[in-house]
């Protein structure tokens, strides 16, 4: 019967993080996952200056991730047709990267093996089981058997099994606040090709569509929009053939041609109103498993290796014995910062529903090159959200921070630790 002092349910970056930063303080960390890495995961494949900076602490080595592309301009499209270019910083380290899933996450599960965590790999929950009382919880694995740990942490997604498991689903039939949809392209030889492409289509207000560059011509394309109930909405099989048939699109992309099937998938941004914790502290729930996705941007990379290093942070200073200590420090870590930053982000994100906001907004942010590159940090949160309003995380330097792996060139060929 294997045993753990925590046992890490789901092997992306949020379950990463968590077992990263508990192995390196010393903790018996055993990690499963019901897929084989690498593998492919919906996603824009963006990183922001934020998820950066914890790759980096975290250990990651770009070296090691083939598909790591750094991105210097986000060129945003209004409503009205107006396209802005917002340039991010051009030394001191990385800012914007793009890199595919496949590729990051697998690497990043190479770094918590080289840090002693035992990964199982496809091995899935089966089942869960916490009694009352219990200083143990008891996890069903696909060919482990029944794991023993004294912490579980739920990394596993969206409609978490782990939660499920343990009676803390707090919803039932819940579908997320956005639903995404994308596809990867080859042969790009238009703009999209190296820079990075939002464009914040009439139709699809407060979502938008996106181009992101990857190496060798290719690029992840694809559009989100929030999901309101009640409400019909065009299939987004229908809006995707639509989409690619525009002009400015078509442009960007070139000679681009979609490679490989498309793929939507839904996106949870609540994370400042979801239960964190179950079994009494013994099971704390992290990344799109604790709702943590930014609102605006469906951003959630930042957000779950974020989530992951404070669930950790929580059960190292709680230790073994007080599990409701832990959930407490971690809920209320998450509630000082990433559900402030959640909670403007949605409330910036209602500005956006209608043309006069976007376009106010691009208007606005694109008036002279200082406002060009403040708005550009602050997009790829360079610092946080919800900064301004929040004394208690300012410090020197909070907004001219170098970016990640400053100590070298950004690029995968030349970017990492000394080894």
């Amino acid at each position: 019967m294997p045993t753990a002092d925590v046992a890490v349910v789901g092997g992306g970056p949020a379950g990463a993080a968590a077992a990263i930063t508990l192995a390196r303080a010393g903790r018996d960390v055993l990690l499963v996952d019901k897929a084989r890495f690498p593998r492919d995961k919906c996603c824009g494949d963006g990183l922001t200056a934020s998820a950066l900076r914890q790759l980096d602490a975290l250990g990651l080595d770009p070296r090691d991730v083939a598909s790591w592309q750094p991105v210097q301009d986000v060129w945003l499209r209004s409503p009205s047709g107006r396209s802005v270019a917002y340039p991010l910083p051009r030394d001191g380290g990385a800012f914007a990267v793009v890199a595919r899933r496949s590729d990051l996450d697998a690497a990043l599960l190479d770094v918590a093996r080289a840090e002693g965590v035992k990964v199982f790999d496809g091995h899935g929950l089966w089942a869960a089981e916490w009694l009352p009382g219990d200083d143990t919880i008891r996890l069903l694995v696909d060919g482990l058997g029944t794991v023993t740990a004294r912490y579980a942490i739920g990394a596993d997604g969206m409609w978490s099994p782990l939660r499920k498991a343990l009676g803390a689903t707090d919803e039932a039939g819940y579908l997320g606040e956005w639903h995404a949809f994308r596809q990867y392209f080859n042969g790009v030889d238009g703009p999209a090709a190296t820079q990075m492409w939002v464009w914040f289509e009439p139709d699809l207000l407060p979502g938008y569509a996106w181009s992101f560059p990857l190496p060798g011509g290719r690029a992840n394309v694809g559009f989100g929009i929030q999901r309101r109930p009640g409400s019909p909405t065009r299939a987004m099989k229908e809006q995707w053939v639509d989409l690619l048939s525009r002009s400015h699109v078509r442009h960007a992309l070139g000679a681009g041609c979609a490679e490989g099937p498309h793929k939507a998938w839904p996106i949870p941004a609540r994370v400042h109103n979801t239960s964190l914790a179950a079994a009494s502290g013994r099971a704390l729930f992290v990344g799109d498993a604790a709702r943590a996705t930014d609102p605006m941007t469906g951003e959630g990379i930042g957000q779950a290796l974020h989530t992951g290093v404070d669930a950790a942070a929580a059960i190292l200073a709680a230790g073994a014995a007080r599990p409701l200590a832990a959930a407490a420090r971690y809920q209320r870590e998450v509630r000082r910062n990433l559900a402030v930053d959640n909670r403007l982000a949605a409330a910036l994100s209602r500005a956006l529903r209608h043309r006069k906001g976007a376009r106010g907004a691009i208007r606005l942010s694109g008036l002279t090159s200082w406002t060009r590159r403040s708005f550009a940090r602050w997009l790829f949160e360079d610092y946080p959200r919800a900064l301004v309003a929040t004394p208690y995380r300012w410090r020197r330097g909070a907004l001219s921070s170098p970016g990640a792996f400053h100590e070298a060139d950004a690029s995968p060929h030349t970017v990492g630790r000394d080894r």
